[in-house]
């Protein structure tokens, strides 16, 4: 900030043209720098940094490529996306995300979710993705319906989804295409939906634990009050993120 002050007291001295231009083409690209790893580093009401333009999220990758945001089913085939929240078909009954068709986790979350699928596979079975990365902003909206911290998240913490490193989903038939029963649907927001829920009929209850038991087996933790939500244990090692869907389409298409 002191350079770029000293910068403005410079151009405004007796100097030639050509060096003048030269400043002022420096200080502003200079000052779009300052703009940029600002946002992220300005603490928001709650108190926490949340990554918010491709700058800063850039500089957060370069240091750990593991943060990278990885389009899922261009690295997943045979996972079936049914994004909830691209519809009107969820809890909120509104669209909370553009019309999209895939969504994105950073690469040590698919990397563990490849594993998955591959070992589903061999029992003709695989997943259906309702969410995975989600917006801060998002959240944010979600916490004005349902301000119950067992079925959405506290935007004075973030969530997983906002990380990018936790992801709704349920198992289906790779022959039948069909859902496997699970005792209730996504987004259900009663006891049944609870993993330590066990009035069940017994094949309800070996679907839930051949999820569980997979996705634990790759490195994924469970939600207690969600049977399709799993989540990298490391959260806080990622970043809170609030970059767009098209924000993310962009850094893939100049990756």
């Amino acid at each position: 900030m002191i350079f770029y002050l000293l910068l403005k007291k410079i151009i405004h001295r007796k100097i030639s043209f050509s060096i003048r231009i030269f400043l002022f083409l420096l200080i502003n690209c200079f000052g779009i720098n300052i703009h940029s790893s600002a946002q992220s580093n300005v603490a928001n009401k709650y108190g926490l940094y949340v990554i918010a333009d491709i700058s800063s999220f850039k500089n957060s990758i370069a240091a750990d490529t593991n943060k990278r945001m990885i389009n899922i089913q261009n690295c997943l085939p045979g996972i079936i996306a049914d994004l909830r929240y691209a519809t009107s078909n969820n809890f909120m009954k509104q669209k909370l995300y553009p019309a999209i068709h895939t969504s994105y986790l950073r690469l040590a979350a698919v990397n563990a979710l490849k594993k998955v699928v591959d070992e589903l596979r061999k029992e003709n079975l695989t997943l259906k993705i309702f969410d995975a990365y989600r917006p801060y902003s998002t959240t944010e909206k979600m916490w004005e319906v349902v301000k119950d911290d067992r079925y959405a998240a506290d935007p004075a913490k973030g969530s997983g989804h906002n990380r990018g490193i936790a992801v709704d989903l349920t198992l289906v038939d790779i022959i039948t295409k069909k859902e496997l029963p699970m005792g209730t649907g996504f987004d259900n927001f009663s006891d049944t939906a609870h993993t330590d829920f066990t009035a069940l009929p017994s094949a309800i209850m070996h679907h839930r634990n051949i999820l569980k038991s997979v996705m634990e087996k790759y490195g994924f933790i469970s939600l207690d009050t969600e049977w399709w939500h799993f989540s990298l244990p490391n959260a806080k090692c990622f970043e809170l993120l609030d970059l767009s869907f098209d924000q993310l389409k962009k850094i893939d298409r100049h990756r």
